[in-house]
């Protein structure tokens, strides 16, 4: 059977799960799927109301992120891996599909390596922040994923990962996405956004073929979907077949961007 890794923004959750998953059901019938779901916004909105504020940071190559501290990287676990993940798997389960939450800590699934200093742009000026508790995915347990699809469930994966000396990481949830799609050699990686695609100059760009292409649109990219291009192009590079980038606001979001209507295609 086909494989799909569905990479859920969390600012669809919870507003568009309920839609989302409802469209997910059939999707099953052709397709064995895994789930990756993101949350900054609860996070950030926790974070607040634990009296701790959140701080972003934009990297030298563009890419903004959260400063990950060691409390922070505590909340980020409690919130991902705890409260939202669970609320996937219990809305999936309403629906009479088998899931397991999982996080990155849960039997060695998303081992990264830490992020002890990083190199950050703040005002025009470079500088390097340490003490930092973010990571670069270095293996996915992909057996442990296997295992489940084939036994019929459907693994919902929080991006914390577990690092060398075992501590909780906070990984980017597109790029966790990605790296799942290359270990269990998805056939489709779908990235659901809240927008319907990559738009420039005001207009969806529907398809961009080849690595060249995928760089040079990355180039004219804001920050957010910057990340998403590139956590598209590191799945090609692993072997998935093709990545779309589309909205999950919209009725039937995964079937309709597996059907290539209203959303952007990524090949190689």
């Amino acid at each position: 059977m086909r494989r799909l890794v569905v990479k859920m923004g969390g600012r669809l959750v919870p507003k568009a799960l309920p839609t989302i998953i409802a469209d997910l059901k059939p999707t099953l019938q052709g397709f064995e799927a895994i789930i990756v779901h993101g949350g900054g916004d609860t996070v950030t909105d926790i974070t607040n109301k634990l009296g701790k504020k959140p701080k972003f940071v934009v990297s030298v190559r563009g890419f903004r992120s959260r400063y990950t501290d060691k409390e922070m990287a505590q909340i980020f676990e409690m919130v991902m891996a705890g409260k939202l993940n669970k609320e996937i798997v219990r809305a999936l389960s309403k629906e009479s599909i088998n899931a397991v939450g999982l996080s990155g800590s849960d039997g060695r699934l998303l081992v990264a390596e830490r992020k002890k200093a990083i190199r950050v742009v703040e005002k025009g000026k470079k500088m390097i922040i340490r003490g930092d508790y973010t990571g670069k995915i270095v293996t996915v347990n992909g057996e442990l994923l296997d295992l489940l699809l084939k036994s019929g469930y459907t693994p919902v994966v929080a991006p914390v990962a577990i690092g060398s000396e075992c501590e909780v990481l906070n990984v980017d949830a597109d790029r966790a996405a990605a790296y799942v799609a290359g270990a269990v050699k998805a056939d489709v990686f779908v990235l659901l956004t809240d927008v319907r695609g990559i738009i420039q100059e005001g207009k969806l760009i529907d398809k961009i073929k080849g690595k060249e292409e995928i760089n040079e649109v990355m180039k004219r990219t804001g920050h957010g979907m910057k990340r998403k291009i590139f956590a598209a192009l590191e799945a090609l590079e692993m072997g998935v077949k093709r990545v779309i980038i589309a909205s999950g606001l919209r009725a039937h979001p995964i079937s309709t961007a597996l059907a290539l209507k209203g959303c952007t295609l990524l090949e190689l």
